[in-house]
C-alpha cells in the first residue's frame, strides 16, 4: 500500500526513477509527491494521481531520489574563507604550493598578511615546511598558512618576529613550536602554537565572513548536503566566531540548510564558561540555525603526534617514545564538565582522535550516564582514528554516536608515510572500525571535515565501501578490509545517522510521509553498479523542503 498524506495536488512530484527512502519499513519506491515542503506521498504510479495542473513533475529519468546528505562534523565558514584566499588545498606539490603562494601575493599587493591555507603534510619530510622557503617568495609580508587539518600553520620568518617567537619562546602547553637543533623556531607550528601567531592575524570583515558562509551553503548544497553540524561555533586560533554570519544569514533570508552549531568549550579555561555557554544557546537559536551543542576537543592529530593515545607513539627506529600526545582537558575535570553539560541538556560532540582520548570521552558520557540517568543528549565522538577493542562496545552500552570520518580510512602517505609507522602494526590495524562499531550496535553518523577534506560526500561513502580513495593508484591495498561498510550502511550513517546526531531525524533522514522534503537527485543508482565505480556518481538537484537550492548545470 502507498503511504499517503495527501489531501490535494501536489507541488512537486518525482517520477520516472528509483527512490531510496532510508526507511526499513520500505526502502523502495517510484514515486514522491511534495506539499507545502513536506512528503505526502511514497510509492509507485499510484502517486501520480496527485499532479495537478501546478504541480511540478520532476522526471527522474531512471536517476536515483534518496534524503538529503547531512554533515555531522564540518567548518562552512572557514572553508568559505579559503576558498576566497591563497587556496592550496587541491595539490601535494611543494613547488606547486610555492608558486601559488607568490601568485597570491603578487596579485594581493594591499594585503597586510598573506593567509589561506589548506596544503597537506605529507608534501614535506616529517610534515614540516620551513620559513625559508616561504621567505624566498614573500620576504616583505608576514604569512600564515594552516594546514588542511588546522592542526598546524606553516609561517614565515616576518611571522615569527612579529609575534615575538625565538629560540627563547617556551612551547604552549596545547602546542609545540617546531625548532631546528639550536632551538630556534624552523617555521611549522603545531597546535596550541597556531595561535602565538594566528591571532595578529586581521581577522575578516563580518560582510567577508558572511560572504564566506554563503560561498561554503552553496558548495555543500551542490554535493547533497541540506543540513549539517557546524563543528566549532565560537572563536578558535585564527578561526572567527560563525555565529554572527549565520544570524545575518537567517535574518536575510539567505540560510537556506538546516545547522546545528557546537559551540566552542575553551580548554584554557574550566566550568566558569558553562553559563556563558548557556546565555548563547539561549541567544542563538531560533530558526534554522540553533546551538545546543558543546564542542569538546579532547586531543590533536596523530601525524604530529598530540592525538591522545594509550601507549606511547614509536620512534623512527621503532622504538617506543617518551610521548603520547595531550589530553586537553584533564580526563577527571572532562568528566566532571561532560556530567554538568548534559544535565542542562547539551549535547557534547568529542573530537577524539587517539585511543586514550575515544576512552576518555566515553569516560566523561559514562560518568554524565550515571549521575543524570539517560538523558536524549545524543552526545557523539568525532574522528575515531584509533578505537581500542574494549572501547567498540561501549558506543552502544552508553548510547554514544559514532561520527565518521569515512574519507580517511585509506592508505595515502599521510597515513602510509606519517602515522602507520608510528603507530605500529597492533595498534595500526585499530584504525577507523567502522564495521566493528556497526556489528557492536553503534549508532553511526558520518561528516567531512571540510575544510580538512573533501565536503562530497559520495567520495567519503566510496572509502567507507571500499576503503580505497577514489584516485588511488592501481595496485593499492584496502586499508583493513574488514572494517568496510556496505553502501546501505554507509549511505544511511550520511542521512538517517546524522539527522539523529543533529537531533532533526523526527523531521529528515528519510523519504517518509510527513517529513520534510529535502531530497537529492543523484544521477546514477550507486547500488546497481559496480563498488568500485560509486565516487563517479554526481548529484544533480538538491531541494530543502521541496525548494531547489541546488541544480547542476546539466541537470
Amino acid at each position: 500500500m502507498p503511504q499517503s498524506r495527501a489531501t490535494g495536488p501536489a507541488d512537486v512530484v518525482f517520477t520516472g526513477g528509483s527512490v531510496h527512502t532510508v526507511d526499513p519499513a520500505r526502502s523502495r519506491a517510484t514515486a514522491v509527491a511534495v506539499h507545502g515542503g513536506r512528503i505526502t506521498a511514497v510509492g509507485h504510479d499510484e502517486v501520480h494521481a496527485l499532479i495537478g495542473r501546478g504541480t511540478e513533475v520532476v522526471d527522474l529519468a531512471g536517476k536515483l531520489l534518496i534524503p538529503g546528505f547531512q554533515d555531522a562534523h564540518v567548518h562552512p565558514q572557514g572553508a568559505g574563507l579559503e576558498l576566497g584566499l591563497c587556496h592550496l588545498a587541491d595539490t601535494v606539490d611543494p613547488a606547486e604550493y610555492l608558486r601559488r603562494i607568490k601568485a597570491y601575493a603578487d596579485g594581493n599587493p594591499d594585503a597586510e598578511w598573506i593567509t589561506g591555507g589548506g596544503w597537506s603534510l605529507e608534501a614535506f619530510p616529517g610534515g614540516a615546511p620551513t620559513a625559508a622557503a616561504l621567505d624566498a617568495v614573500v620576504p616583505d609580508r608576514p604569512v600564515f598558512l594552516p594546514n588542511r587539518d588546522h592542526h598546524g600553520a606553516w609561517v614565515n620568518t616576518l611571522a615569527l618576529e612579529r609575534a615575538g617567537i625565538d629560540a627563547r619562546t617556551a612551547d604552549p602547553v596545547d602546542g609545540r613550536i617546531e625548532r631546528d637543533a639550536g632551538g630556534s623556531p624552523t617555521g611549522m607550528l603545531q597546535e596550541g602554537a597556531v595561535h602565538l601567531v594566528g591571532r595578529l592575524v586581521p581577522a575578516p570583515t563580518p560582510e567577508e565572513q558572511l560572504a564566506a558562509l554563503l560561498r561554503a551553503q552553496a558548495v555543500l548544497h551542490s554535493h547533497g548536503v541540506t543540513a549539517w553540524q557546524d563543528a566549532i561555533v565560537g572563536a578558535y586560533a585564527n578561526m572567527t566566531d560563525p555565529a554572527p554570519s549565520y544570524r545575518t544569514a537567517q535574518d536575510r533570508g539567505l540560510l537556506t540548510a538546516r545547522v546545528v552549531g557546537a559551540l566552542w568549550w575553551d580548554r584554557g579555561r574550566g566550568g566558569e564558561q558553562i553559563s556563558e555557554l548557556l546565555a548563547r544557546r539561549e541567544e542563538l537559536s531560533g530558526g534554522l540555525f540553533r546551538a545546543g551543542t558543546v564542542k569538546i576537543m579532547q586531543d590533536g592529530i596523530a601525524e604530529n603526534h598530540t592525538a591522545a593515545m594509550l601507549d606511547p607513539y614509536l620512534t623512527g627506529c621503532g622504538c617506543a617514545s617518551d610521548g603520547s600526545g595531550i589530553s586537553f582537558v584533564e580526563p577527571g575535570e572532562l568528566k566532571k564538565y561532560v556530567t554538568e553539560l548534559d544535565a542542562l541538556g547539551f549535547q557534547v560532540h568529542f573530537h577524539a582522535l587517539g585511543d586514550r582520548a575515544v576512552r576518555e570521552a566515553l569516560d566523561a558520557v559514562e560518568a554524565a550516564r550515571s549521575a543524570n540517568g539517560r538523558h536524549d543528549t545524543r552526545h557523539h565522538l568525532a574522528h575515531l582514528q584509533v578505537v581500542h577493542p574494549d572501547d567498540v562496545p561501549r558506543f552502544r552500552a552508553l548510547g554514544a554516536t559514532a561520527n565518521l570520518q569515512m574519507l580517511w580510512a585509506a592508505h595515502e602517505p599521510q597515513m602510509d608515510e606519517l602515522t602507520l609507522p608510528f603507530l605500529g602494526p597492533e595498534r595500526g590495524a585499530r584504525q577507523y572500525p567502522f564495521g566493528d562499531l556497526l556489528r557492536a550496535g553503534a549508532t553511526l553518523a558520518a561528516g567531512s571535515d571540510w575544510p580538512v577534506s573533501s565536503p562530497d560526500p559520495l567520495q567519503a561513502i566510496h572509502v567507507a565501501v571500499n576503503r580505497r580513495s577514489p584516485d588511488a593508484p592501481d595496485g593499492t591495498p584496502a586499508f583493513l578490509p574488514g572494517q568496510r561498510l556496505d553502501l546501505g550502511a554507509a549511505l544511511a550513517a550520511y542521512t538517517a545517522g546524522s539527522a539523529y546526531v543533529n537531533g532533526l531525524d523526527a523531521d529528515t533522514g528519510s523519504v517518509t510521509v510527513g517529513k520534510a522534503a529535502d531530497l537529492v537527485v543523484l544521477d546514477r543508482d550507486p547500488f546497481t553498479g559496480p563498488a568500485e565505480e560509486i565516487a563517479t556518481t554526481r548529484v544533480l538537484e538538491t531541494f530543502v523542503e521541496g525548494a531547489r537550492v541546488h541544480a547542476a548545470p546539466d541537470a
